[in-house]
């Protein structure tokens, strides 16, 4: 029975695992979708060689400072347990390297390539399973101090604040630091529209995203015998809420029905093992309400040229989620209890600093070494033609 357990497990949390992976597509198209023709081969390759460079950074060195543990044995001792310890390390890189996957759509369009890899690999190495470790492995007694304090530890089940909060306020400093794109906002106080140049090819990347989530949400209970239909019916309450708000605020926008969705799946996640659906459906509404307004103040009125949101997408809705575990997780608003709005607020407000002080720390450095951004002709001519010599529809080939 204990063998059948095992394999199970490894099953189950591989099957999360490859979710997570294919949601890597997702954030391929729908990046390659709202950036313009000449950055879309840019956008493709930019996720699948972070991806790469993640995976090899968190083995080596990332998850080990998460949870003290080292891949440098026989792989007789690696396949212990069905391999269940290497499994769980696949799904939770994937949730690692969810982080360079959000920062690059905020810095897409003007940033250079190489220093971007060095910054994903400093990151995923580093900065990310450093916030990590503390809020599911129990590091440094910051879990045990948020408890004393307030009656509970900071709940974050499948990573509002650890993932998408931490990688949306990572991302915040790294557009401050690139500026807008050439020509974006103009001396007479106008804005020059980009807009997407692909919706059906964002649709898809938000389609993909969505479906993945699944994995993301709930296989983060990472064995059989924890999994809950309650994390599935949230999640997609959430993303309902998420969609019907942005639908609303967003005044039938495409580009906003479809981020929509994304809005509210990355609220719940904290919470998602805790509320009524209910309460989801609000946190994702919430969720999306947060986007669509955030998204249009800080593109309009603070001329922050964050190209696809993901610091109101991730940053500030994955806040949100970290306090809305607090309010709606709670048993008066339906939930199952055991948490605090104190804790949800302490540990949120870390998450933020962390990564904020981070994304700062990290992209101030290559900017003044290396230099983060493209040059005028570089950027003038697209991504796709300045880094990889060819565009997504060659001239020759799109008149047949």
């Amino acid at each position: 029975m204990e063998a059948l357990k095992q394999g199970a497990d490894t099953l189950f949390i591989l099957l999360g695992a490859i979710m997570v992976l294919a949601m890597h597509a997702g954030f391929a198209f729908l990046e390659l979708g709202t950036v313009r023709r000449k950055n879309q081969v840019n956008a493709l390759v930019k996720i699948l060689v972070d991806f790469s460079v993640s995976t090899i950074v968190y083995f080596a060195v990332g998850y080990g400072v998460a949870y003290g543990a080292h891949f440098f044995v026989g792989a007789e001792q690696l396949a212990a347990k069905n391999g269940y310890e290497l499994v769980k390390f696949f799904f939770l890189l994937t949730f690692a390297a969810a982080i360079p996957a959000i920062i690059s759509g905020g810095i897409a369009e003007r940033a250079k390539f190489w220093p971007q890899l060095i910054a994903t690999a400093v990151i995923v190495g580093l900065i990310y399973p450093f916030f990590e470790g503390i809020v599911w492995n129990q590091h440094f007694g910051v879990q045990a101090w948020i408890k004393d304090l307030t009656g509970a530890e900071f709940h974050d089940f499948a990573g509002s604040v650890v993932v998408h909060a931490v990688g949306g306020w990572i991302a915040l400093p790294a557009v401050l630091l690139l500026g807008a794109r050439a020509n974006r906002y103009r001396k007479d106080g106008g804005m020059s529209a980009h807009p997407p140049s692909s919706i059906p090819f964002l649709a898809l990347g938000a389609w993909v995203l969505t479906v993945g989530w699944f994995g993301f949400n709930v296989m983060s209970a990472q064995t059989l015998d924890k999994i809950s239909g309650l994390v599935a019916v949230n999640s997609l309450m959430a993303m309902a809420g998420g969609t019907l708000a942005a639908l609303a605020l967003g005044k039938n926008d495409p580009g906003f029905v479809h981020n929509g969705p994304l809005a509210g799946l990355v609220a719940v996640c904290a919470g998602s093992d805790l509320m009524h659906p209910l309460g989801a459906l609000v946190v994702g509404a919430v969720a999306g309400a947060i986007f669509v307004a955030m998204f249009t103040l800080t593109q309009n009125k603070w001329k922050i040229d964050d190209v696809l949101g993901v610091w109101p997408l991730h940053g500030l809705c994955g806040t949100w989620g970290g306090v809305a575990a607090g309010l709606f997780g709670s048993q008066a608003l339906g939930g199952l209890g055991g948490v605090t709005l104190g804790a949800q607020l302490i540990g949120t407000l870390m998450g933020v600093a962390w990564a904020a002080g981070g994304g700062l720390l990290v992209y101030g450095l290559l900017k003044m070494t290396m230099g983060i951004r493209m040059s005028q002709e570089e950027e003038y001519d697209g991504a796709d033609l300045s880094i990889h010599k060819i565009s997504a529809s060659p001239e020759r080939e799109a008149n047949w």
